[in-house]
């Protein structure tokens, strides 16, 4: 191995380890520290001392050991911030995954459904399926924000759903400056939300 070599690794290395446990990453993320091929190879050895994981194709983490469960698979939402880095796109939770992050569901998916303003794929991730559907530039609009996750979660419960015990829940988990910021975007929500979502946002 060249000292360049050697040192590529360390840089890699201590990037990884600067994150810490838990932490989704691709090749892409260390493109400043030299070649793809030096960033590959770093990896690989890395990998093959047992620092870090191999999720999927260009996909890695560093486990988080749990002293009672084991190996724990990564978190989705560290997938998809990695996704994001490497391909320039914008990922928006949709679906149960949305209503489940928000607290207005238990049901945990087999399969999150990720709108996206990239292409329409599917990523494997340990036992979970994480599909990006291609969507609208509507629906991509508010994505990252409060209010898009909002719309996505009260979409996949249906208007029927949306009681006043769901509403009462989201006031008390989320954080009155948060709940404020609903108000800017409520002209992205289809009208049966409106409503809600004042409600939600007052003080």
């Amino acid at each position: 191995m060249s000292k360049h070599a050697g040192s590529i690794d360390d840089q890699v290395l201590q990037r990884i380890q600067l994150q810490g446990p838990g932490w989704v990453f691709t090749p892409a993320d260390f493109a400043d520290l030299g070649s793809r091929t030096a960033v590959a190879s770093a990896l690989a050895r890395s990998k093959a001392a047992g620092m870090i994981r191999l999720l999927g194709r260009g996909l890695y983490d560093t486990p988080v050991v749990h002293p009672v469960l084991g190996l724990l698979w990564p978190a989705i939402e560290s997938v998809a911030k990695a996704l994001e880095r490497k391909e320039g796109i914008r990922l928006q939770p949709s679906g149960v995954y949305a209503a489940n992050l928000l607290g207005l569901s238990e049901q945990v998916p087999a399969q999150v459904v990720f709108l996206t303003d990239g292409a329409t794929r599917t990523v494997k991730v340990g036992p979970t399926q994480i599909s990006l559907k291609r969507t609208t530039p509507r629906n991509m609009a508010a994505a990252g924000r409060l209010s898009a996750l909002l719309i996505q979660a009260f979409r996949s419960l249906g208007a029927a759903s949306i009681t006043q015990q769901r509403i009462a829940r989201l006031r008390e988990k989320l954080p009155a400056v948060e709940r404020a910021t609903l108000l800017q975007d409520i002209a992205l929500a289809p009208e049966w939300m409106h409503a809600h979502f004042r409600e939600v946002a007052r003080p």
